[in-house]
This record gives C-alpha cells, sequence and structure tokens, in this order.
C-alpha cells in the first residue's frame, strides 16, 4: 500500500453553494431539503476532550523514524463535527468509517449524553437509511 494513501475515496459534490464531503451527504441534504426539515451543515464543532499540556516525558516513534521525547508540550483537543445539527437532531452520514472514527462516535456519544440528553443521533451508512431518517423525523 501507497503512503499517505486514504483508504476510502468520497466524491465531493456541491449542491446550492455548500460543498459536501460525500454523496451520501449530499443525498441527505437534497431528502432534508425535500421534506422541508431544516438542518444546518457543519454548523456546530464539538470538543469531545479538551487539550492539556504534557508536562511530562513521552518516548515515542517520531514520523522520522526516530524514537525521541515527545513529552512536554500542549496536546491538543479531540473535536468532532457532525455533518447535520436540527432541532433536537444530529445526522452523521457514515458510508465506510475510517478506524478512527469508531472511538470518535463513542466519545460523542457520551458527550451527548451528558451535555444534550434529548438529542436524537442518526448515522445513516446509505440511501435507504438517508429515506429511513426522514420518516423518523417526519413523525
Amino acid at each position: 500500500m501507497k503512503k499517505n494513501r486514504k483508504l476510502v475515496r468520497a466524491n465531493k459534490t456541491t449542491i446550492d453553494g455548500i460543498k459536501f464531503q460525500s454523496g451520501l451527504e449530499a443525498y441527505m441534504y437534497k431528502c432534508l431539503k425535500d421534506a422541508k426539515i431544516k438542518a444546518e451543515y457543519e454548523g456546530e464543532e464539538f470538543i469531545l476532550i479538551e487539550g492539556f499540556f504534557l508536562d511530562t516525558e513521552s518516548y515515542e516513534r517520531t514520523a522520522r523514524k526516530e524514537f525521541a521525547d515527545r513529552g512536554n508540550k500542549r496536546i491538543l483537543p479531540i473535536k468532532y463535527t457532525p455533518d447535520f445539527i436540527g432541532d433536537g437532531f444530529i445526522i452523521e452520514c457514515k458510508g465506510r468509517a475510517n478506524e478512527a472514527f469508531p472511538l470518535r462516535w463513542k466519545l460523542f456519544k457520551k458527550w451527548i449524553s451528558i451535555n444534550r440528553p434529548k438529542t436524537v443521533l442518526f448515522k445513516p451508512q446509505n440511501r435507504k437509511d438517508c429515506d429511513e431518517v426522514i420518516n423518523i423525523l417526519k413523525k
């Protein structure tokens, strides 16, 4: 396998001047629009774990294949931006997840359960699922 190559290649699509990261997101947008359900695309970023300063040594292999101290520096927060946010619901369209997504999704669910417990989460993985999301939201 070649270096720096994405495992999943999503087709970026533009509709109504909005650049979607995948065809599934674009389809979900069309479904929401046709059903007259208001939702904002990538409207809010959530901080799942705050950044911090690691004030100890941490020996790890670097990108240059060196084993060196990577400690005593600021560690960035873990953030998450869902695809669509509406009134009382959040939709994350995910055709094929990369290896980091399941952990981030689990952290996001934990954040939602604590901070917005009445929010309904949807994770459609295909067009049929998107249609089902619309049916559930219409009820």
